[in-house]
């Protein structure tokens, strides 16, 4: 619920009564501090206020900390999953007390590293990965043989798609596609001329979600929620996922998405609504385009973003933060 849309009190206020639960949970975890050799914080220990529960569990439990962080937190921002009220109480200053006070600091890519170590914190970039033996390509493409335009998101990340809309519009009076939309929140969306369906996200599904896609939308746009700041210390997420999968895709290269997979062979990168057109243009028309470049990304996924690589670099530090 908590990242359903919906800014209005009555919503805030439901999103506030769901963080009773956590916060026991906070509780509980910190009664049993001494009990621990090494607190690893995954950005924070809670979504809002300042870092009551990392400074309790480190005093109590003399715990050494690592924190990890797979976006730029440490960026100021108008959430627009909490509306202006719960902005206003997420302390963004809390990442940087957690980056000072950690023995190190997993990061998913290398810029939100450099702001670490500017900050005068061990560093080590440890990127997001997904299990490569659950996420895998479909074996058996779909009965019905049309082209699924897809995307898996939610709705504070959907105003990138949106840039899409008009380019969207303009390809389905040349091809004969379907735009799948996952995680919205919504079934009303404005798109004369598109055929389009819009599931809700569930993690059961969504490695079913992924793989129904035959051609993967990784758009990312500034807006008053995300700037150019906020939106370079993304970790690329879904390019693994597309990977991983055996999904070519198109995507903005922003931050370190352009130096993600291999441009031109696991995936297109397109800037400007023209770029978008014409990558996706070509992806429609060529099948066998489409096979070769799901392949490469597969391999290179395999190559570069496997879970045993990424734990044993994990595990590392956990070690030499523990001594």
């Amino acid at each position: 619920r908590l990242y359903e849309p919906g800014g209005s009190f009555v919503g805030t206020a439901g999103k506030a009564a769901g963080f009773v639960r956590p916060v026991l949970r906070r509780v509980a975890d910190v009664a049993r501090a001494r009990k621990f050799d090494l607190l690893f914080v995954q950005r924070e220990a809670m979504l809002f206020g300042p870092a009551v529960f990392e400074t309790l569990m480190q005093r109590i439990g003399r715990l050494p900390m690592v924190l990890d962080l797979d976006d730029a937190t440490y960026v100021a921002y108008n959430s627009p999953t909490y509306g202006r009220l719960g902005s206003s109480l997420k302390f963004f200053g809390k990442t940087d007390r957690l980056i000072d006070r950690a023995a190190a600091v997993t990061c998913g890519n290398r810029f939100i590293a450099e702001y670490v170590e500017r900050r005068g914190a061990r560093a080590v970039v440890v990127p997001t990965v997904v299990d490569t033996e659950v996420f895998r390509p479909l074996e058996t493409p779909p009965e019905d043989g049309m082209t699924v335009i897809g995307w898996v998101g939610t709705h504070s990340t959907f105003p990138s798609l949106e840039f899409l809309f008009p380019v969207l519009q303009d390809l389905a009076t040349k091809h004969t596609f379907r735009l799948r939309v996952v995680g919205t929140g919504r079934d009303d969306l404005d798109l004369p001329g598109v055929e389009a369906e819009f599931p809700k996200w569930s993690l059961e599904n969504e490695v079913a979600d992924f793989r129904q896609i035959d051609i993967g939308l990784y758009p990312i746009v500034e807006s008053p929620s995300a700037s150019e700041e906020w939106l370079r210390g993304k970790s690329g997420f879904k390019a693994v996922q597309y990977m991983a999968v055996g999904v070519p895709f198109v995507m903005s290269p922003v931050g370190i998405c352009a130096e993600m997979g291999l441009d031109g062979e696991t995936h297109i990168s397109a800037r400007s609504e023209g770029d978008w057109y014409n990558a996706l243009d070509l992806l429609l028309g060529d099948v066998e385009l489409r096979r070769r470049m799901g392949a490469a990304g597969r391999r290179y996924s395999l190559e570069h973003f496997t879970v045993e690589e990424q734990a044993d670099k994990l595990a590392e530090v956990f070690r030499a933060a523990g001594e």
